[in-house]
């Protein structure tokens, strides 16, 4: 006789074969962390740009500074020929005249770049602007005071092109 077949019930089947049920990959959560790892990468490439943006600006700026300091350097001797040629007596009014204005020129133009001499007589001596070449003791001048100046310093915007030779007293 022919075996009937019986009929099973949903629980028998569950029972009867068990079925792995796959996680499946939770998509959100890995496009949520896809999307912050770019932004912060976007983040920190912005602010690299950001650094070399402003460490360029500064670069320029310090070569401009640099180039002009070289360049009025490079005057400051003529400055000093001038200055000992105006000091200088002579009989020719006219030869006199004229080193004056090309000293004042020269000192117009030294002006209009922002350089100013300093390390004049009875200044207090600093060591971040005077060069100290001697040494006196004068009890008339107060301690640490410039008594005689060899060499003017000159500055250009708060920067020292050259510093002040002074003699100092006390």
């Amino acid at each position: 006789m022919a075996k009937k077949k019986t009929e099973e019930t949903p629980e028998e089947v569950v029972a009867e074969e068990p079925v792995e049920l796959e996680k499946e990959p939770n998509l959100l959560e890995d496009a949520q962390q896809a999307l912050a790892q770019e932004h912060d990468n976007f983040l920190r490439l912005a602010a690299e740009y950001d650094n070399f943006r402003k460490r360029s600006a500064r670069e320029k700026d310090c070569i401009y500074v640099d180039a002009a300091t070289d360049t009025v350097k490079a005057f400051l001797s003529v400055y000093d020929n001038l200055s000992r040629a105006v000091q200088t007596q002579t009989a020719d009014d006219a030869y006199k005249k004229g080193v004056e204005m090309t000293m004042a020129e020269m000192e117009k133009v030294l002006a209009s770049l922002g350089v100013s001499a300093f390390g004049a007589v009875g200044e207090s001596f600093d060591p971040s602007r005077h060069n100290a070449v001697m040494h006196m003791e004068d009890e008339s001048l107060g301690e640490n005071t410039i008594a005689e100046v060899f060499q003017p310093g000159f500055l250009m915007k708060e920067r020292v092109i050259r510093f002040a030779m002074v003699k100092v007293a006390n």
